[in-house]
């Protein structure tokens, strides 16, 4: 079903538009980018140091983008391709226009820093086709073996629009949502930090599911079982029932849900386009410098080992072999790497950090996609004047399938089945063709008449995050009592408040945000990250456009007692 959450606050044109901005650290990341003064610089006897970004996803990219931009030598290192979880793969034999986004493939318009950056490198959006959203021309909703075919939320029956009322109604009465809507579209940080301030103390040990029991409005058993399949925004939320419910009001009161949009030709372009782009105002590098030029083409290989060796230096061991010292190191890959596939010494990290990584709670995701011979979902069923084939949501294996054309005689793309946690994991041993007949199985219970495989043009593609070894997960999801864990991964940055021999290193990357899953998470940990290490080579922000650390004192995160 579309989003239930605008019903609860009703937006006007002269309403400013939402933005990331919050709750937990809010910081205007956005206009810390627009602002002409720049985001700071160090002194020129730091010109050409090197400082090491491990990961090549998009946040180490950003990372090493605006610290080669300050003047300093970023060194990337990575383990496997330029782009992280912004993976854009292409089908064996097909047309190279057809597409699959095996992670990221769709980004709210709140994600305002992240939008700086696409516009940077001259990439376009289009909305993308959820449930019921403008841009998709029919949906089906199947549960319990029942379907219903509509092309708004008031096509589906009374139950759906219940649920969604129950949604809206649980939303304030136990969040102050419009209050906290009305906040962070107005950017009042006093308002937000008092609300926000009450809620983490209230509820930071509840579940996602806990808090819609709590709630009158979802008294109904049966409405709180399709509100889970079915959901808001993107579809159904019940694989998040056991986090906390800290994570999702995040996702609700920031709009990050809503509107996507995905990215023309792919995802992975635009960490592949900052590698390759040569900024026209730069420090120290003559004109002509970019990432790719530094590196000589390539990123080092992937991480092996780091240590902390004299000097307080940070000593970083490739897969090459070769072995490193630098003063500073951004990681920006998942922290569970650094448990397991790096090895490391216990002296990297405060033992509270370590705690912070060892409990951080990441979520499964499986995706399969095929390539078809053109969207033939849009013909019209004669018998019944409907599509043929509909963006669906159901109980069944597939869970979530979207439908992707570029136009009715082009070749198109079907996302077979998206899912999480449990449903991902009924899919692991199995192989790609294994995984489609399966899918395929489904779908032809909710569409018997339709020859899906006739269309079918090449081989399926998949991904199952919890099986990648560089990631061991799709993204952070934070349970009950997780708050104080991701406070101390999130503060990181700030390291004057970190003993001496316990500083050098930086955390970054979507789950050390507040954020996780959300491509603005990895940007605004990657400036965090940056303002730390241009603080800690002796550098600053001009004082017009303060950055995050420069505020920090002003706007840090609630801090839970610990005992």
């Amino acid at each position: 079903m579309t989003s239930t959450v605008p019903n609860a606050v009703q937006h006007t044109d002269a309403q400013p538009p939402i933005t990331m901005f919050g709750p937990d650290f809010p910081y205007a990341y956005d206009d810390f980018l627009a602002h002409p003064a720049g985001i700071g610089q160090i002194p020129a006897t730091e010109h050409g140091a090197e400082v090491a970004v491990v990961g090549g996803g998009l946040s180490g990219i950003i990372t090493a983008y605006e610290l080669m931009k300050m003047g300093l030598r970023p060194v990337v290192y990575e383990a496997d391709r330029i782009g992280g979880r912004l993976r854009t793969v292409g089908f064996e034999g097909c047309d190279p226009s057809l597409t699959a986004e095996m992670g990221a493939m769709r980004f709210p318009p709140s994600s305002t820093a992240l939008q700086h950056y696409i516009d940077l490198v001259g990439l376009e959006t289009k909305p993308f086709p959820n449930p019921l959203s403008p841009a998709t021309p029919s949906t089906v909703v199947d549960l319990k073996g029942t379907s219903h075919y509509a092309r708004t939320i008031d096509d589906l029956p009374q139950v759906y629009r219940d649920v969604a009322a129950a949604w809206n109604a649980c939303l304030e009465e136990g969040a102050d949502f419009s209050d906290m809507n009305r906040a962070m579209r107005e950017r009042d940080v006093p308002r937000i930090r008092e609300i926000w301030a009450k809620l983490v103390e209230k509820l930071d040990n509840q579940t996602f599911y806990g808090f819609l029991c709590a709630s009158d409005a979802f008294a109904s058993f049966r409405h709180r079982e399709i509100f889970g399949q079915v959901g808001f925004g993107t579809g159904g939320w019940d694989t998040d029932f056991p986090n906390s419910i800290l994570e999702i009001l995040r996702v609700v009161y920031t709009e990050a849900d809503d509107h996507h949009r995905g990215i023309v030709g792919g995802s992975q372009q635009l960490p592949l386009r900052l590698w390759d782009r040569e900024p026209q105002k730069i420090t120290h590098w003559p004109l002509g410098t970019s990432l790719a030029s530094l590196h000589g083409g390539d990123p080092r290989p992937a991480v092996t080992r780091l240590d902390r060796t004299a000097g307080n230096r940070i000593t970083v061991t490739d897969a090459a072999g070769d072995i490193r010292s630098y003063r500073a190191v951004v990681f920006t890959g998942q922290s569970w790497l650094l448990l397991s596939k790096i090895a490391c010494g216990d002296a990297l990290f405060p033992i509270d950090h370590w705690t912070a990584m060892e409990r951080t709670h990441y979520m499964e995701s499986s995706k399969l996609f095929v390539p078809v011979d053109r969207p033939f979902w849009l013909d019209e069923d004669p018998a019944t004047g409907r599509d043929t084939m509909s963006m669906t949501l159901t109980d069944r294996m597939t869970r979530g399938t979207y439908l992707l054309d570029d136009g009715p005689d082009r070749p198109a793309v079907i996302c077979l089945s998206y899912t999480w946690c449990d449903d991902s994991l009924k899919g692991l041993p199995l192989s790609p063709n294994e995984r489609m007949e399966v899918m395929l199985k489904s779908l032809g219970e909710i569409y018997p008449g339709v020859d899906i495989r006739s269309h079918v043009i090449g081989n399926p593609v998949t991904v199952s995050w919890e099986n990648e070894p560089y990631f061991m997960g799709a993204f952070k999801a934070n349970l009950p009592g997780h708050y104080r864990y991701q406070r101390r991964l999130f503060t990181h940055f700030m390291q004057d408040r970190l003993p001496a021999d316990k500083r050098g290193v930086f955390l970054a990357g979507d789950d050390i945000s507040w954020t996780a899953g959300w491509a603005e998470g990895a940007v605004q940990t990657a400036l965090n990250a940056v303002w730390g290490v241009m603080h800690q080579f002796g550098g600053g922000t001009d004082p017009s456009n303060p950055g995050p650390g420069d505020v920090f004192d002003e706007i840090a995160p609630v801090e839970l007692p610990e005992d």
